[in-house]
């Protein structure tokens, strides 16, 4: 499994938000380069990139950090946030990023979401991230009827080939993962020929520890944030316990 640090980009600085709550934020590095550049020194494989800012606004604002990013590291960046859009999409890949992740989009125009499958075939990802067992959507803001499973096997059939997944309750609190809901969401993706980046929660090196044990085939990263900006454990020890 892959470990992908997260940088959180809102206002021009890299953040963490509490449960996706944008009144719970708190600020970490001044520049997300500095932040990207610390996670790739201490031997970070791949970076997750989210534009909090265009997620919550419908499209992408964070373009120029995104591409400074990508020009200052050696490795692969996979980037999301208000990526609604073929357009959207050819201007993150534009801009350096290796992966594209979309959220919204996956929902509102499934036909985009199989068209850009299609082109770009394992550089698009798809987020499907839940509260309650319901995806949420537009910067996490509004909720669904649909089960992040759901999610996962039908836009598997239109060719998506890698996903997301993050239950909100837990993000960016430490509290652990939810360990039932990635069981559940992995075997879906499994079963479709899917791979699944988990994300949420993680506190500790146990926490990773947890998830590898899972012994899930379809599970091929985790996306680790407050954890490594706080010194709970390095990129390397990260990597160590995910095996």
């Amino acid at each position: 499994m892959i470990l992908y640090p997260a940088i959180d980009i809102r206002g021009g600085k890299a953040v963490r938000l509490v449960q996706g709550d944008y009144e719970r934020e708190t600020a970490f590095d001044s520049d997300p380069l500095d932040a990207a550049r610390r996670w790739v020194e201490q031997g970070a494989e791949a970076l997750h990139v989210v534009d909090l800012d265009g997620a919550r606004d419908g499209s992408p604002a964070n373009l120029d950090h995104l591409r400074r990013i990508c020009d200052a590291v050696e490795v692969p960046v996979q980037a999301g946030g208000g990526l609604r859009s073929g357009e959207a999409v050819a201007e993150a890949l534009g801009a350096g990023a290796a992966a594209v992740v979309l959220g919204t989009a996956a929902l509102a125009d499934p036909a985009l979401v199989e068209a850009l499958a299609a082109e770009h075939h394992e550089r698009l990802v798809v987020s499907a991230d839940a509260r309650s067992g319901r995806v949420a959507v537009s910067g996490w803001e509004q909720d669904t009827k649909i089960a992040p499973e759901q999610v996962v096997s039908d836009l598997a059939e239109r060719g998506v080939r890698r996903f997301v997944f993050t239950p909100v309750e837990v993000d960016g609190t430490l509290a652990g993962p939810g360990l039932d809901q990635v069981r559940s969401v992995a075997g879906a993706a499994g079963e479709a020929g899917a791979e699944l980046i988990y994300s949420g929660g993680i506190g500790s090196i146990d926490d990773l520890s947890s998830l590898a044990s899972l012994g899930l085939s379809a599970l091929a990263g985790v996306i680790v944030g407050r954890a490594l900006y706080e010194g709970r454990f390095t990129v390397a020890e990260g990597r160590a316990a995910l095996g």
